[in-house]
């Protein structure tokens, strides 16, 4: 049995060009992995510029957070004193007499004959009268003179026991801002259910 070998010989073209080809490779290999580590490098900086930018992005938004703030306060004052000069503004205030238990439901108040606030409590309102709060009921302008307030309250008693009671009363304006407070009260109590206090 004869046993072939076939030997396969490579031309001295072929043998030199095989180290130039690896050389190729390796160098495309090395281009290719600095490339993707600049690319990486690049990314990771742009992200931190990003951050960065958001960040004073974010400060930027706050400080026109906070003046937008402040212009609306000044102009919400603006519109107080255009809409209710000093001249013929009067404000009407709600506090509850010290110590009163009456759970006050709503409050309604008329200026000559007008229904002019209504208001319902909510249980923080009313814990913050109980406490010596006063709230703002009413303010608007009426011409100088005598006006005739009428003040209707809506409640409970500590038993439960539903209370309404309204009152009448005449108020004088002059020429300057007028501030009334009404002081209300359960009947247990022993105060006047519903008294004027002029400020």
């Amino acid at each position: 049995m004869k046993t072939r070998f076939s030997v396969v010989l490579k031309s001295k073209e072929q043998t030199d060009l095989t180290p130039v080809r690896c050389e190729r490779i390796l160098a495309a290999r090395a281009f290719v992995f600095a490339l993707l580590l600049c690319v990486g490098s690049v990314q990771g900086w742009s992200q931190q510029t990003d951050q960065q930018q958001m960040r004073g992005l974010d400060e930027q938004v706050q400080e026109i957070k906070s003046d937008v703030l402040g212009i609306a306060a000044e102009l919400s004052q603006l519109e107080e004193k255009l809409l209710y000069p000093s001249g013929t503004q009067v404000a009407i205030f709600i506090a509850l007499a010290k110590g009163d238990q009456m759970r006050l439901d709503a409050v309604r108040l008329q200026i000559d004959g007008q229904l002019v606030a209504h208001h319902i409590y909510s249980f923080k309102e009313l814990e913050a009268l109980r406490k010596g709060g006063v709230q703002r009921l009413y303010v608007g302008n009426v011409a100088t003179g005598d006006h005739k307030l009428e003040v209707l309250v809506d409640g409970k008693l500590d038993g439960g026991a539903d209370f309404s009671r309204t009152e009448r009363f005449t108020v004088r304006k002059e020429v300057k801002p007028k501030m009334v407070e009404l002081t209300l009260a359960g009947p247990s109590s022993g105060n006047t259910p519903i008294a004027l206090g002029e400020w």
